[in-house]
């Protein structure tokens, strides 16, 4: 598949409006971080079911080749988030539509101001108004409607219409908007030239975080404004694991970057010869079930971790953990899953800053509450909570949440910096692990390397099945193989949407190569790598 190529920089996304947005902003001077504002406001309008100004978002900044820095911008539940509110409604557990499931703070904003302020310390100085310039042109003008938007919004019509301001927005005409149709939100353009008037703050600490508080009581949510108010991102310091190759990064608790980190960590002590055989599959599935066992009980807020997540990731606990893996025979399964709406974004700039970046409403239009004064659409991430106070995530006020959402990066031996990551809840880890394996494990061209066929143990975007699904482009042997060692599989398409949206870039920092970037898409999605 196609691997795109420059070297005065690149952006890629999992829909090409976006990545031509923040390309338009690196030719114009602006660095990564510029780029990715502008690519990320983008595509909360023109990816609605994947990801709105209402979710949250998670960011991985490097520069100059070194250790990236970490922002993470996730929303915490609600003052009045408690078990006690739920059951004064009468609930024994957490709507996952409607205003009830509009429970935690939207981190997104901040994670753009966060980001900025690096920005700035870099001499970034492109003016909002720049950066959310295409954003506000499509959400006034509108954009044609993708495949996946129709789709969704069909499908999950009957769950999501009656939440408040849903249908004004998402349903023009009391309709599914049909594919290629122009879609319009013109109350997300005055949002966002009210953001680029009077600064990301406005969101938490301004008229537009009065005017959305106020929505979102009357809508029958627990935030309210003081939520608004005592919302900041968060820098942190990233998770990473020494490979055979080099060293890969991702965001710690209470996202599933531990995940990502131990799938590669084991792998790398098991790795077979060759990939897409039946030992590249079943080792890499198997090295997943570990890393979710661990995952499961200890990727929570980090005010209740009961370890260091970091301690998973020595030589030892990996060493340990990695001869618990039968290399001939499936651990049996499934563990509880979670399902998840996502986009991953990546930017690299002239001077070699690069950015891994992603962002979410957690289930494919979040809760279904609109803002009807502001056009805002709010994630219903709070539903991975528990009223099970003996869960491993049980709800209480201004507790974080768990993400599945996580950006991940690699810093390679040889120079090499790779931003890369996906969409797909559960998927997301074991996509990250196929791709980077693929890549500079095995050597395969960056966008065969994506495109090649993914497997998902457990759920994702929508799906409510656990077992082991795979794409039907391996080898028959395979598939024999696979069910041989007790792997529960399901053969699917050929290209399925459930396996993610996927991404990733490349710069190389040395050799023949030197300054050049490569970037590619999934095919999965309405994507492209944009470069200049």
């Amino acid at each position: 598949m196609k691997t795109t190529r420059a070297t005065r920089g690149m952006v890629t996304a999992p829909h090409h409006l976006a990545a031509e947005a923040g390309l338009s902003v690196l030719r114009e001077g602006g660095d990564a971080i510029e780029a990715m504002i502008a690519a990320a406001s983008t595509i909360a309008v023109v990816y609605p079911h994947m990801n709105a100004l209402g979710g949250d978002n998670f960011w991985l900044v490097s520069e100059g080749g070194r250790a990236p820095v970490g922002i993470d911008a996730c929303g915490a539940a609600a003052g009045l988030a408690s078990r006690e509110f739920y059951a004064e409604q009468g609930l024994a557990a957490i709507p996952t539509r409607g205003p009830l499931a509009a429970l935690t703070m939207a981190g997104a904003v901040a994670g753009w101001r966060a980001a900025l302020d690096i920005s700035r310390g870099w001499g970034g100085r492109l003016p909002l108004s720049r950066l959310f310039a295409d954003a506000i042109h499509y959400a006034r003008h509108g954009f044609p409607v993708t495949q996946t938007q129709a789709r969704n919004t069909a499908v999950k019509r009957p769950e999501l219409e009656s939440a408040p301001g849903y249908a004004d927005v998402y349903l023009p005409g009391g309709e599914a908007p049909a594919l290629g149709m122009l879609f319009l939100n013109p109350a997300l353009a005055a949002t966002l030239e009210e953001l680029a008037r009077a600064g990301l703050e406005d969101f938490y600490r301004g008229g537009l975080a009065r005017s959305m508080a106020a929505q979102l009581e009357a809508a029958g949510s627990p935030l309210r404004l003081n939520d608004f108010e005592r919302h900041q991102p968060r820098r942190v310091a990233p998770l990473s694991v020494r490979l055979a190759h080099g060293r890969a990064y991702g965001m710690p608790p209470p996202t599933q970057g531990l995940a990502s980190m131990m799938i590669l960590g084991l792998f790398d002590r098991i790795a077979p010869r060759q990939a897409e055989g039946f030992d590249y599959v079943h080792r890499l599935v198997e090295a997943t079930k570990q890393a979710f066992l661990v995952r499961d009980v200890h990727c929570v807020d980090p005010a209740y971790a009961t370890a260091d997540p970091a301690s998973f990731l020595t030589d030892e606990a990996l060493h340990a953990r990695a001869a618990r893996i039968d290399l001939a025979k499936a651990l049996p399964w499934p563990q509880p899953a979670n399902t998840g709406d996502t986009v991953w974004l990546g930017a690299i700039d002239g001077e070699g800053r690069a950015v891994s970046f992603i962002q979410s409403v957690y289930w494919e239009f979040g809760s279904g509450v609109v803002l009807p004064e502001t056009g805002v659409l709010w994630q219903n991430r709070g539903a991975s909570f528990s009223l099970d106070q003996a869960a491993p995530n049980p709800l209480s006020p201004h507790r974080l949440p768990f993400h599945t959402i996580q950006p991940a990066m690699a810093l390679i031996d040889d120079g090499r910096v790779m931003p890369y990551g996906t969409m797909g809840g559960e998927g997301q880890p074991q996509t990250q692990a196929a791709i980077y394996t693929r890549h500079v494990v095995y050597g395969q061209e960056l966008g065969d390397a994506i495109a090649a066929p993914r497997w998902l143990l457990g759920r994702t975007w929508g799906a409510a099945a656990t077992n082991l699904r795979i794409e039907n482009r391996f080898a028959p042997e395979v598939f024999e193989a696979l069910r041989a060692a007790g792997h529960d599989i399901e053969v699917i398409g050929a290209f399925e949407e459930t396996m993610g949206h996927a991404g990733a870039l490349v710069l190389h920092r040395s050799g023949p190569m030197a300054g050049v970037i490569e970037g590619a898409s999934d095919p999965r999605s309405d994507g492209a790598a944009a470069g200049f």
